[in-house]
């Protein structure tokens, strides 16, 4: 992926993702792989290694009614999150994506890791049915714009036609 490198050249996004590029890595990645969680392990590395100014990238997956935490990149996390509660429960129980500048400000946010600011949900699905949230979390406000929301449900999209 050709990604503008920052001062320490570690390979992370300092401008604007490409998400078509980002989308058909994750489909190799996937190639002939049968072990969902472990797609959805490379798929969070994935994201975590290329896009800037993430503390957390990863997966919350709907079990028994609620959301139970998956495969992830970052800092410790919440492990159940209740349907409607929080970000992440807000855009599972909406079923859409769910983008916040600022969580302090979301009511009913979780702080699970208090140096996130803000904080995109992206729900996935298998088989026409909720399958699961992909969340990503920065520190830096207002982080996430719609160019991110339409590049990420692409890169979900890849993950519901090609992985699960």
């Amino acid at each position: 992926m050709a990604v503008n490198q920052d001062a320490c050249g570690d390979g992370r996004q300092t401008e604007h993702a490409d998400y078509q590029i980002l989308a058909e890595q994750m489909k190799a990645l996937a190639e002939g792989v049968d072990w969902e969680i472990s797609n959805l392990a490379n798929a969070s590395a994935l994201l975590y290694q290329v896009l800037s100014d993430l503390n957390w990238a990863g997966f919350y997956l709907y079990q028994d009614g609620k959301l139970v935490l998956g495969p992830f990149q970052g800092r410790t996390a919440c492990t159940v999150i209740s349907m409607g509660r929080g970000v992440c429960g807000t855009a599972a129980a909406a079923d859409r994506t769910v983008i916040v500048a600022d969580v302090h400000q979301f009511p009913g946010h979780i702080a699970c890791d208090s140096a996130s600011n803000s904080e995109i949900v992206i729900p996935v699905h298998r088989d026409g049915r909720l399958y699961g949230v992909l969340d990503i979390d920065s520190p830096v406000f207002n982080r996430f714009s719609e160019e991110d929301r339409a590049g990420l449900e692409l890169f979900v999209k890849v993950l519901e036609t090609e992985i699960l």
